[in-house]
């Protein structure tokens, strides 16, 4: 699907995920792989903790590999790791070709927009920032999936893997917009329509949709016959910012039980109150259609 956009009418996109942590970031990742508006700058595949594996980043390597080589775009695709574990602390990065990355497109003269998406935990934008804290003063924006329901907070995966590194993003000035836990779990798809919808679309289709059925198969407490996916809410945002309802508030921080903790006299951040799952379902499908059927 060619709509001939222009150079420069495209967004320079980083996209760092955690993507063998479950079975939604593939999603993802295909779907920026087929927008025709996104200029790809980096792939940053990152740890997702050691609860599930002990090489977790390793694993979102390996699975961001073969994600690109079921849809024929391994080949020169811009792969830079990320760190492989969370920040010591709120002052410690860890350095990584991923942070590198990050530091050096944000720091480009182009007057293109940046878009930074995390699928995960927020490290490696927390080690680019300490770093090169000239980066938050960038033309960038930032867009994370994660934090607990607002207004309160609490236990959420993508925050529970490195909450320093949340709360060094939380507390600095970069432009970010945050897709909460209450939000990005409004993007439900079932069976029948991954089956109907996605597997018919090349071997890249038939893997996405066999996995989230293994996945919930293997997993006594995932339901029978849905999946949320919750990391496509990243790319539907780059595509078109109102594609959901938000508001601007003071950036919170978070406590140790994950909480939000509010008041701090930090810059306002756009925290999403829902989101589009039709706009951003349909035109995966449809991309998906016409690049595989």
């Amino acid at each position: 699907m060619k709509f001939n956009i222009p150079d420069d009418k495209k967004v320079r996109v980083i996209l760092d995920t955690d993507l063998k942590n479950e079975v939604d970031d593939q999603f993802a990742l295909a779907h920026a792989m087929l927008t025709e508006s996104f200029d790809i700058r980096a792939i940053i595949p990152a740890h997702f903790g050691t609860s599930k594996s002990k090489t977790s980043q390793k694993d979102s390597y390996d699975e961001t590999v073969v994600v690109l080589g079921k849809m024929g775009m391994l080949t020169g695709a811009p792969l830079y790791n990320g760190a492989e574990r969370a920040v010591p602390d709120e002052k410690t990065p860890v350095p990584s070709p991923g942070a590198d990355i990050i530091i050096k497109e944000a720091m480009k003269d182009d007057k293109r927009p940046l878009y930074i998406s995390f699928l995960g935990p927020l490290t490696d934008m927390a080690s680019a920032l300490l770093i090169e804290p000239k980066i938050a003063k960038r033309d960038i924006t930032l867009i994370w999936i994660g934090g607990g329901d607002y207004p309160d907070g609490g236990r959420e995966y993508n925050l529970k893997n490195d909450i320093c590194a949340a709360n060094v993003v939380f507390k600095s000035n970069v432009k970010l917009w945050q897709v909460p836990r209450n939000v990005y779990r409004m993007m439900p798809v079932s069976f029948a329509e991954l089956y109907d919808k996605v597997y018919p679309c090349g071997e890249i289709g038939k893997y996405l949709a066999e996995n989230v059925v293994n996945f919930n198969n293997a997993a006594a407490s995932r339901p029978a016959e849905y999946r949320i996916l919750g990391d496509s809410p990243a790319v539907g945002l780059m595509l078109f910012d109102g594609c959901g309802e938000w508001s601007e508030v003071p950036a919170p921080e978070f406590d140790g039980e994950m909480k939000y903790v509010h008041g701090k006299n930090h810059r306002n951040i756009r925290v999403y109150k829902s989101i589009n799952s039709r706009f951003i379902l349909e035109d995966f499908y449809a991309k998906l259609k016409s690049a595989y059927m």
